[in-house]
């Protein structure tokens, strides 16, 4: 499996040492210093997303991947906060 990650701190760093050892792959890590490039990629490139980043950013992480038909997993807590507050719904 190709696993998109997005939030590389110590989850992140984590997750990809897991997958590894099953024998997955994680062949885009998004963090803050590369997070322009996460719009580059695409359902072709990735078999799932798994999210781990903060509340902040992991609202549009995830609306990103659902409109680009990724499957996504979210690990990150208190995000939906910012749907409610917007109205919006993913």
């Amino acid at each position: 499996m190709r696993i998109l990650l997005l939030g590389y701190g110590k989850m992140g760093k984590t997750i990809e040492q897991i997958a590894i050892s099953r024998n997955h792959t994680a062949p885009f890590k998004i963090d803050l210093e590369n997070y322009s490039s996460l719009t580059s990629i695409t359902k072709d490139q990735v078999d799932v997303a798994i999210e781990f980043t903060q509340p902040e950013s992991a609202y549009n992480n995830v609306k990103y991947c659902i409109e680009q038909g990724i499957p996504v997993v979210c690990g990150t807590t208190g995000w939906l906060e910012k749907e409610k507050r917007t109205g919006r719904t993913l």
